[in-house]
């Protein structure tokens, strides 16, 4: 990295569809306001899928609003929209989804920014790569890439621009650290996953989540882990040893050469999203400007 060049921090944040009416309100004031939010991050992209889309996965998704729509508000913005295209379980007979397919189409087509997949099945990506040679792709965290070799024999795969390791390989910094540039920008972190460190089902509990896409049920994952009752809470997934926060990304990640950063919670509400932008991009003396130019968008209901 030069030295001499301004290091960033590049956000992939969730919910291209599921949360599209909260983007519609925050985008613009993270553009026309620059000066609410940190100078050392930008916007990435958003990632997501709408509901009932059988290569979905990682997480169900909900959205319903017009992907026409979702294209025009990022193009607005020069952001780059992901499809999260990460079932595990796809079969040659699922390839020509209908739905599916014409998603891929209209981000393929939108040539004046580079649009993305996160992806899982080997037979989807040689299937996206014919078809949609316009898009890249991201080697999705539903691998479960819990060893540095596995996220190395990843990373040196010319298939994929990004590669998200589980989030138990955001601390191996001797090993990251010995990762040649190239490597490193490549590297996208999982910043505030809640899931117990010591969880050894998330390979399971993503199958499940893709059978239901693929509108198979029965094979429900009831999760073991300590206090996973409680859901998704910010307050614990900081004391995850996995965490990385933004003291971390500023005076560790950044320094080491790495920029990429995504934050979970397609699964989650409008109002912990908002959360998460205030905690990751918005300097706290203007927490406040933001909440409100937020909740007082009498279209936008957090709850």
């Amino acid at each position: 990295m030069d030295k001499n060049q301004k290091k960033m921090a590049y956000y992939h944040l969730p919910g291209l569809f599921e949360f599209f009416e909260l983007y519609n309100v925050f985008l613009p004031l993270f553009y026309e306001h620059r000066e609410y939010f940190y100078d050392w991050c930008e916007i990435g992209s958003i990632y997501g899928a709408p509901a009932d889309c059988i290569w979905g996965g990682g997480r169900a998704g909900f959205g319903n609003c017009e992907a026409e729509e979702v294209l025009a508000l990022m193009r607005k913005y020069s952001i780059s929209a992901r499809l999260t295209f990460s079932n595990s379980l796809l079969k040659k007979e699922h390839l020509s989804d209908k739905k599916c397919n014409s998603l891929c189409r209209l981000f393929n087509d939108s040539k004046d920014i580079r649009n993305g997949v996160i992806i899982h099945s080997e037979l989807l990506l040689d299937y996206l790569k014919i078809n949609y040679p316009y898009m890249y792709f991201v080697s999705s965290t539903t691998k479960v890439l819990t060893s540095f070799q596995q996220l190395f024999s990843e990373l040196i795969r010319e298939d994929f621009c990004y590669v998200v390791p589980d989030f138990r390989l955001n601390k191996d910094f001797d090993n990251l650290n010995n990762l040649s540039q190239i490597y490193k920008d490549k590297v996208e972190f999982l910043c505030n996953e809640c899931c117990s460190f010591v969880c050894k089902d998330r390979k399971s509990c993503y199958e499940s989540v893709s059978y239901k896409n693929l509108g198979e049920y029965g094979h429900d994952h009831h999760c073991t882990a300590p206090d996973s009752n409680d859901g998704y809470l910010f307050s614990k997934a900081m004391t995850n040893p996995g965490f990385i926060g933004i003291d971390d990304i500023k005076d560790i990640y950044l320094p080491m050469g790495f920029s990429n950063f995504k934050i979970e919670g397609r699964g989650l509400g409008s109002a912990l999203i908002l959360e998460f932008l205030l905690y990751y991009m918005t300097r706290p003396e203007y927490h406040i400007h933001v909440r409100e130019k937020i909740y007082l968008d009498n279209m936008l209901d957090l709850f």
